[in-house]
């Protein structure tokens, strides 16, 4: 039995795929293990109700008394990142007889910094799950400060990864990258992609009453998922908008730093078939069942190297998907790859405005089609059963 400390930025009750991914890993791996799992106060995504009242984990679960900050603002990032990570940092070197390996999704990249410096320190195996690459992304959304970042964060995540014994990337693009730019042996890669729980999709799937209750309704579009500056939702609606599919609605499910912005718009743009809803705890397929076409719009470099979380969800609905990604991103080729739907490049207004009237126009039997396609790869290729067993192995093997 080892006694393993999970790092996580989020964790339950916050409702984001990498919390649940968090959580999956710490109660698979204490069947055979001590475990002890630190995060900080949940804040993701902003506004959003938590019921904070302790949950019966098969784990230790510690709160870390550290900044919390849930706004897009790169200098309040930057301190909850560093506070989190040296609250941690005292952490392990209090207790770091009592802990044989890390396993680290944490923000990026003070707290990282922290976490596998006290690792070095205390030569404790590091596991680092890393699902952006920064400052790369920072550079992307702020290329003004390119030459700053690179200079002054690039050597500082090349150390974090040397320092871990196994990095966890979630796609080929970002290994590759990684590996390339950070001068890193490959055998210090492992790829897992982000996971979906299928049973909860696959059980709803199989339990809904087979009928005609989308006969009479809109055909209805939907993004859902946190609604923040990469997400795109703004162009999103724009286009929607000037496609002007008759009968049609589009639906923005979740909430985020961006929601305000795009109701203004919606209100600026009269479009009275906008609706913005919130998803119920543990209702995603239910809310996803109300599409008939799932929308994911990343603006142009936001997903080159990554998968969205929600792009295995948005397959797990059995629900055609328009892309409106880099064409040559992990996750258009695993819409292509799929057959699942309709790529495009990201921020082409023509482009997407021509898809999103090309899918209103195909017949049921496509959309079906579509749809059981991409369900069918994310069972193959985004299942927790697979992908959490993989990850196990090498936590407890490290």
């Amino acid at each position: 039995m080892k006694k393993i400390l999970i790092i996580s930025c989020v964790f339950p009750p916050e409702p984001v795929v990498s919390a649940q991914l968090s959580l999956d890993i710490a109660e698979a791996l204490s069947k055979n293990n001590d475990v002890t799992v630190i995060s900080p106060r949940p804040t993701r995504p902003m506004d959003f109700k938590f019921d904070e009242k302790q949950s019966n984990y098969p784990f230790t679960h510690i709160v870390a008394d550290s900044f919390t900050y849930p706004k897009s603002k790169i200098y309040g990032r930057m301190k909850e990142s560093y506070s989190f990570g040296r609250w941690c940092e005292k952490y392990i070197k209090k207790n770091h007889e009592n802990i044989d390996v890390i396993y680290m999704n944490s923000w990026p990249m003070f707290s990282q910094m922290f976490i596998s410096k006290a690792s070095k320190k205390y030569m404790i195996p590091l596991i680092t799950h890393v699902m952006d690459i920064y400052p790369d992304s920072i550079v992307n959304k702020l290329p003004v400060l390119k030459s700053f970042f690179y200079k002054a964060l690039l050597p500082m995540d090349k150390n974090i990864l040397q320092r871990s014994q196994k990095v966890i990337t979630i796609s080929e693009n970002m290994k590759n990258q990684l590996q390339k730019s950070r001068d890193l042996p490959d055998n210090k890669f492992e790829i897992i992609t982000t996971w979906q729980n299928e049973e909860n999709f696959v059980k709803y799937h199989e339990s809904k009453e087979k009928n005609d209750h989308q006969k009479d309704k809109p055909f209805t579009f939907m993004y859902m998922g946190n609604n923040g500056p990469v997400a795109g939702v703004e162009f999103l609606i724009t286009s929607f908008v000037k496609a002007d599919i008759p009968y049609s609605k589009l639906i923005i499910a979740g909430s985020g730093s961006k929601t305000e912005d795009c109701k203004n718009l919606a209100k600026k743009l009269q479009a009275g078939n906008v609706e913005f809803i919130a998803v119920p705890e543990g209702k995603v397929p239910e809310t996803q069942d109300l599409a008939d076409c799932m929308l994911l719009p990343v603006k142009k470099n936001g997903a080159y190297s990554s998968i969205p979380s929600k792009l295995p969800a948005y397959m797990f609905s059995a629900k055609p998907i328009i892309g409106s990604v880099d064409v040559d991103s992990d996750t258009a080729k695993a819409i292509i790859s799929a057959d699942a739907g309709i790529v495009v490049e990201p921020e082409n207004e023509k482009e997407l405005v021509a898809a999103i009237k090309e899918i209103a126009d195909w017949e049921k039997e496509m959309l079906i089609e579509k749809g059981n396609n991409g369900f069918n790869y994310s069972l193959a290729v985004f299942s927790r059963k697979s992908n959490l067993k993989k990850m196990v192995d090498i936590i407890q093997n490290s």
